[in-house]
């Protein structure tokens, strides 16, 4: 199995995000939503339910999932899958916390 160099880029600290909320960073062709749960982990999707596109970033945070603001649909952070009865994914990408410092793995962890 082939692996790649990861490319990380410093996002900035933990707790600028909310528990059991996100943050987004723009990047130039999409944007990336960051979320942290309720025991702090962090995890990254692309901001765009699979539905109908909705901002997952304005979604609520519970356990570690979001629920999509404009029609409920429910995706698992750590992997970008919806939960069933819902089907669709999401891309994820790699995140890492070094002494309180959030870094994005900027290249596709997952493909959609």
């Amino acid at each position: 199995m082939a692996t790649r160099a990861q490319n990380w880029t410093e996002i900035g600290r933990v707790e600028d995000i909310p528990r059991l909320g996100s943050r987004v960073v723009r990047m130039a062709d999409k944007d990336i939503a960051l979320f942290r749960t309720e025991d702090d982990q962090v995890f990254a999707l692309e901001d765009k339910c699979p539905h109908k596109g909705g901002p997952l970033s304005q979604g609520i945070v519970h356990d570690c999932r979001v629920t999509c603001p404009l029609h409920n649909w429910v995706l698992n952070l750590d992997t970008g899958t919806a939960v069933a009865p819902d089907e669709g994914h999401v891309p994820t990408y790699g995140v890492k916390i070094d002494s309180g410092i959030i870094f994005l793995d900027i290249e596709l962890t997952e493909n959609a």
